[in-house]
């Protein structure tokens, strides 16, 4: 990992740091010289981040608080301004993952949680953030999207249906913030590693990707860096997938009328 000091002096809060992706981009935004605010639900994810990126010397807090929960979140933005003056970038990282169920077996209580986390909460962080950067002339906030916001997955329609909702909350707020110079743009991850796969699936996974093989968190905080950089003044609005080439395929590996087992030897394979 190369670093710059792309981020100097500015301050950033992640939601959803405690572990996985929103670790790597908590501590990769220190490594650059941001102040970073790390936030989650776990408070022990939150102590070994902060921990983390001290003892590397870099700066960070953490802060407990549910983004789903006005008050909380109104509390985390006051003890960022508190402590560091103001807020130049949110990564609106926190969500809920796990949330697999069946249509069939759905009701309104697990649909509300999923949509309350995933969706409400980089609303209610949004709303937050946009007019002290607004106020300030620049900021930028990056919500997480998914696959699922375009393509469906099984079993999880709340969780799909918020990460439509994402895409459509950031095109949204692109366009209302831009005048005040205040970007908003998503990432799109595809499979990625962000809890410690065992390895037998990670492989079965990456089979059905065209780059056989999931991600790693740490191949997000590269791409995080850049739109909450000055590389990326000029774009706002933007979804980037981050998925190994998911998305561009029609049908998975293992279904294609042109599978891998057709693909050409290069010259030394076995």
């Amino acid at each position: 990992m190369t670093t710059v000091k792309r981020m100097q002096g500015k301050t950033a809060i992640v939601t959803g740091a405690g572990r996985g992706i929103g670790r790597a981009i908590a501590k990769r935004y220190a490594a650059e010289g941001a102040q970073v605010v790390v936030n989650d639900v776990n408070a022990q994810g939150i102590e070994a981040v902060v921990a983390e990126i001290t003892q590397t010397g870099g700066v960070a807090i953490g802060v407990l608080a549910d983004v789903s929960v006005k008050a909380q979140v109104d509390a985390l933005f006051a003890r960022t301004v508190a402590e560091f003056g103001t807020v130049d970038v949110l990564v609106n990282n926190a969500m809920i993952t796990n949330g697999d169920r069946h249509f069939l077996e759905a009701d309104e209580a697990w649909w509300r949680r999923v949509i309350d986390v995933n969706l409400t909460g980089p609303f209610l962080c949004g709303l937050v953030a946009a007019p002290i950067m607004a106020r300030q002339g620049a900021g930028v906030i990056i919500n997480f999207s998914s696959g699922g916001a375009t393509r469906a997955h099984r079993g999880l329609a709340a969780y799909d249906a918020s990460k439509g909702g994402i895409e459509a909350l950031t095109r949204a707020m692109a366009l209302d913030l831009a005048p005040y110079g205040v970007r908003v743009n998503a990432l799109v991850p595809g499979s990625v590693d962000n809890i410690g796969m065992a390895a037998e699936v990670k492989k079965f996974r990456g089979e059905n990707i065209p780059m056989q093989r999931v991600g790693e968190a740490d191949e997000l905080a590269g791409p995080a860096v850049f739109l909450a950089s000055d590389d990326a003044s000029y774009i706002t609005g933007h979804c980037l997938v981050v998925d190994g080439g998911m998305l561009s395929q029609q049908r998975s590996a293992t279904v294609d009328i042109f599978p891998l087992s057709k693909f050409p030897k290069l010259a030394g394979d076995e």
